[in-house]
């Protein structure tokens, strides 16, 4: 029996994998019971540019906490450095690309919460 107050979610040890996105992810909340946000990081590595995609009802922003690059939201590319933040449209396309020789990392903040079959790839169309 769980003893945990409702508003309470207990911590854990994000392992970080690997996506068809050409990036890694950790997600840091992710939960059925804060269905109206996900926090998640991602990493690219030098040199990478992520899988163009849409979140298909989906707000995501994006905090750089490291590296540098560029980011392209519907066709519009504009150079990016840590602590920028980012403001992605719903069903916006979009792809980030590490200009730099160290790993751009970026927090995800998704409105409402991501989950998979929100996901459009784009590369594919």
């Amino acid at each position: 029996m769980n003893n945990n107050p409702e508003w309470f979610l207990e911590g854990h040890n994000p392992q970080e994998f690997w996506t068809e996105e050409r990036c890694y992810i950790s997600e840091l909340l992710n939960d059925p019971a804060s269905p109206e946000v996900s926090v998640a990081l991602a990493r690219v590595e030098p040199g990478v540019t992520t899988q163009l995609h849409a979140l298909d009802g989906i707000i995501e922003r994006y905090i750089l906490r490291k590296g540098q690059g560029n980011v392209e939201i519907n066709g519009i590319q504009h150079p990016v450095k840590i602590h920028d933040q980012i403001i992605v449209p719903t069903n916006a396309s979009q792809q980030i690309t590490n200009t730099g020789d160290e790993d751009i990392e970026f927090y995800c903040i998704c409105t409402p919460r991501f989950e998979p079959h929100h996901y459009i790839n784009l590369e594919n169309n």
